[in-house]
C-alpha cells in the first residue's frame, strides 16, 4: 500500500470532494451497489479522507475505517468526528478486527495499490460475516492499457505489472504505485478468496455530471474508468 497520501492529504480530501471521477462517478456508484445499508456493520477498508464513509453513515450504517496514511486519517476524524472508529491499519497486513464483525466491506479505489491481492482478501473475507458483502472498486483493466499505449509504452494485458503516476496537489507532489491485472486474474482471486461474484458493474456517471463537467461527460459515459464489483462471502 503507498504512503504518498501524506503530502497530499488535504489537497487530496478537498479534491474529492467536487471531481468529476470521485463526486459524480466513484462514490455514486458504490452507494448505489450498497443499497439499502441501515443498520449495517460496515468497514470501510482504505477509507482515506471518509467521504464514503460519511455517506454510509448518514444512510444509517454503523461505520468503522482503516487507512495506512496517517494524514488521511487526520482529515477523516475531522469529517467523521470521534464517534466513528478509525484505526491506522494496511490492507496488505493481517487486520486488528475480529472474525465476522461486519455486514459488509467497502475497498473502494484501493485494491489496486496491491501486487498480491491473496492476502488482503483472506483478511476481508474473515472480518466478513458468512453471506456478508465485499464491494470493490478498481481501475478498470481496459483503461489503464489504453493509457499505456498511448504514452508510448506497450504493457502485456494478461500480465500484473505496475505503473507510477506523480500527483501535485495544493504545491506537494506524490508518486503513487498502481498494479494492473486483467479481468480474469481478479476474478480469481476474489473467488480463491472465497468470494462469489455477484455483480459485475461498468456503469455511467451520475446524471448531475452532464452540467458540472460538460467536455468530460461524454468521454467518461463511453469508456469507463473504473470497474466495480459485488461479492458475496461464501
Amino acid at each position: 500500500m503507498t504512503s504518498g497520501y501524506d503530502s497530499i492529504a488535504e489537497a487530496y480530501s478537498a479534491e474529492n470532494e467536487t471531481s468529476l471521477s470521485n463526486a459524480y462517478y466513484e462514490r455514486p456508484a458504490m452507494l448505489e451497489l450498497a443499497g439499502d445499508v441501515a443498520g449495517r456493520r460496515i468497514l470501510d477498508a482504505g477509507c482515506g479522507s471518509g467521504p464514503l464513509s460519511l455517506a454510509l453513515r448518514d444512510r444509517g450504517a454503523v461505520v468503522s475505517g482503516f487507512d495506512q496514511s496517517t494524514g488521511m486519517l487526520e482529515q477523516a476524524r475531522r469529517r467523521l468526528g470521534p464517534d466513528v472508529d478509525l484505526r491506522v491499519a494496511d490492507l496488505a497486513d493481517p487486520l486488528p478486527y475480529p472474525d465476522h464483525a461486519f455486514d459488509d466491506v467497502v475497498a473502494s479505489l484501493v485494491l489496486h495499490y496491491l501486487k498480491d491481492w491473496e492476502p488482503a482478501l483472506t483478511e476481508l473475507h474473515r472480518v466478513l460475516r458468512p453471506g456478508g458483502r465485499l464491494l470493490a472498486s478498481v481501475n478498470h483493466p481496459t483503461a489503464e492499457y489504453c493509457m499505456e499505449r498511448m504514452a508510448g509504452r506497450r504493457p502485456d494485458y494478461f500480465s500484473i505489472y505496475s505503473t507510477t503516476e506523480e500527483w501535485t496537489l495544493g504545491g506537494q507532489t506524490a508518486q503513487l504505485t498502481f498494479w494492473q491485472r486483467p479481468l480474469h486474474a481478479m476474478a480469481d482471486a476474489f473467488t480463491s478468496a472465497g468470494f462469489r461474484i455477484s455483480v459485475i458493474s461498468e456503469p455511467p456517471p451520475a446524471e448531475a455530471a452532464r452540467e458540472a463537467f460538460p467536455e468530460d461527460f461524454f468521454l467518461l459515459s463511453t469508456a469507463p474508468s473504473f470497474l466495480f464489483f459485488v461479492l458475496q462471502a461464501e
